[in-house]
């Protein structure tokens, strides 16, 4: 059995958790989500691992990015990514991987991006179990009409990320 290298991290948003498995960042997530105990089941089941709160390579380089991310000097992350989850929940962070900083899309918008415009439910439940925040910017998907719905941070956390991205530009409605 391996392990996760985990670490906690302070952001301008909450308290994070970070961890690296095998070279690899695969989680990047609030620390007192509601979700926690079930993304965090999901991700030692499906890499036959459990958390070691210990430095690693990895952890330094992303709280780094972290850091130029929140004071504007970094629009995209450039680490390592391992995502643990099922084909789907792969292919719609994938695509929540393509928005650009600075825009949104709305769930539908996201369900047509991977042919399965019926499923809308089941593209906003992978978004919700996503385990790596900030990295895949499920943040940056918003409801059909514009409102702010669901975030594993909470809505004021994700405000406050939009915020931060729309002052390095005009936000505008992307995957529409």
């Amino acid at each position: 059995m391996g392990m996760i290298h985990i670490q906690y991290c302070q952001s301008r948003i909450g308290e994070l958790i970070l961890g690296a498995f095998d070279g690899r960042l695969c989680l990047l997530d609030f620390r007192y989500r509601k979700m926690r105990e079930r993304v965090d089941k999901r991700i030692k089941r499906g890499l036959n691992t459990y958390y070691l709160e210990h430095d690693d390579p990895v952890l330094d380089l992303t709280r780094q990015q972290i850091d130029e991310y929140f004071i504007g000097d970094r629009r995209t992350f450039d680490l390592p990514l391992l995502m643990v989850g099922s084909d789907f929940q792969i292919r719609v962070w994938s695509v929540l991987m393509q928005i650009p900083y600075g825009e949104t899309a709305s769930y539908l918008g996201l369900a047509k991006s991977i042919n399965a415009e019926k499923a809308v439910r089941a593209v906003a439940a992978a978004n919700g179990a996503n385990a790596m925040s900030l990295v895949i910017p499920c943040h940056r998907v918003i409801g059909r009409d514009g409102e702010l719905i669901g975030y594993g941070g909470g809505l004021s956390a994700k405000k406050r990320l939009l915020q931060l991205e729309q002052a390095a530009g005009q936000m505008s409605l992307g995957f529409e």
